[in-house]
């Protein structure tokens, strides 16, 4: 069995502004920065034998990060953990996809969730590093890690208002190609993000 704890990167200029991300490679912000040490400060008390990232920018600065903190060497890119592609609407907010793409209105070049996970777990299945007995970190985005504790909890969690905030990290067991959820470290608020607001009634 494997352990592969999944970290959200910290947080963008897109995420502070609620931007759509996806694919496109926004970096890191200086708060984003401090969410990655955080958590590799946090981290530093296990121990881990490698560490994986997603190949767009903001996780791989965050692994970075946290390979420094936790004593591990450069971390290894694992195509197949990048974010979810969002197609068309990258780069909009919530409000501006909602105008542009109203109710089931298909969005050009979005990413199925079955897509993401098919992917995600084909890239740990072919994975050198996850092999039995193995402790790993996976510096990856919100997106994949919500699909995959949806898929490994039959969608049970997270539950509505939960949120898979900048910089949090998640549990996972790895056997046999079987991807179990162990903890789930969700909150109901990113406290380095402003509050939504709630239109007026």
């Amino acid at each position: 069995m494997t352990q592969i704890t999944f970290v959200r990167h910290g947080q963008t200029d897109w995420n502070l502004h609620r931007r759509i991300q996806g694919t496109t490679d926004i970096p890191l912000n200086d708060t984003g920065r401090d969410q990655a040490r955080r958590a590799g400060e946090e981290l530093a008390g296990g121990e881990w034998d490698a560490i994986l990232s997603s190949r767009l920018g903001r996780a791989h600065e965050t692994a970075e990060i946290i390979a420094e903190q936790v004593g591990l060497s450069t971390p290894s890119i694992l195509d197949g953990l990048q974010e979810r592609a969002h197609g068309d609407m990258e780069g909009m907010t919530f409000d501006e996809r909602q105008a542009a793409f109203p109710g089931d209105t298909v969005v050009p070049g979005l990413e199925t969730r079955d897509a993401v996970i098919a992917r995600v777990l084909a890239a740990l299945d072919g994975s050198e590093h996850v092999t039995n007995d193995t402790r790993i970190l996976a510096a990856s985005h919100g997106g994949v890690i919500g699909s995959l504790i949806r898929y490994a909890t039959g969608g049970e969690q997270p539950t509505a208002g939960q949120v898979i905030a900048n910089g949090s990290y998640h549990d996972f067991s790895w056997s046999a190609g079987a991807l179990t959820l162990v903890t789930l470290r969700a909150i109901e608020a990113d406290k380095d993000l402003p509050p939504v607001r709630l239109p007026q009634r």
